[in-house]
């Protein structure tokens, strides 16, 4: 009796595992909502089916899609821009996603329309780049970047063009400018480890 109430607890569990179905909106290392590092270009177009997508710079007479696309959703919102490592293959991976729509988010909230002191409260910064205009920052253990304006700091280090902006100049309440989620391409085996693999 006990063994046969056990198994149809676990079978319970497995029926409410499989039943789950994917948020379509949460950032995770290695994914945002559906889309995932091994997608290539070329399948964007099925998993975003419901969705309006614009290519950008679509080479003439290509064969299958290719570079970077917007996706809109049925209202009209920009939700995305992902850019490929190359813009003329197809079956190239996705290296860039700029994230326009507040929906995708993490699992601790971080989104578009965060504040640098929500970051800082949820994330450890591992480095930070200062460039002409903004502030780069990138988070340990993600594939996270966000991108905050020099307009968003005090006015004594917005003009300063030879100096690193340290973590403690940006203002809590600094907005983000780029929330941009960045995967590294996958180096492809080389032609002899692909016969040693084969052999």
């Amino acid at each position: 009796m006990k063994k046969t109430l056990l198994l149809g607890a676990l079978m319970a569990m497995l029926f409410v595992q499989c039943g789950k179905e994917k948020d379509p909106f949460l950032i995770n290392m290695g994914e945002v909502g559906h889309l995932n590092k091994s997608i290539t270009i070329k399948q964007v177009d099925s998993i975003f089916a419901q969705d309006s997508l614009v290519w950008l710079n679509p080479v003439k007479d290509a064969l299958g899609t290719q570079g970077e696309v917007e996706i809109y959703d049925t209202e009209g919102k920009k939700l995305l821009l992902l850019s490929p490592h190359s813009e003329t293959n197809p079956e190239s991976k996705i290296g860039n996603i700029q994230v326009f729509d507040e929906r995708f988010a993490t699992d601790k909230g971080l989104n578009i329309n965060s504040t640098f002191g929500e970051l800082k409260a949820n994330y450890e910064i591992e480095s930070v780049e200062t460039t002409l205009n903004a502030v780069v920052l990138f988070l340990k253990n993600s594939d996270i970047f966000i991108t905050i304006d020099k307009r968003e700091l005090p006015e004594n280090v917005r003009y300063t063009l030879d100096k690193k902006i340290e973590l403690t100049q940006i203002p809590d309440s600094a907005k983000f400018k780029y929330f941009m989620i960045g995967w590294d391409k996958e180096e492809e085996p080389k032609e002899n480890e692909k016969e040693e693999t084969t052999e």
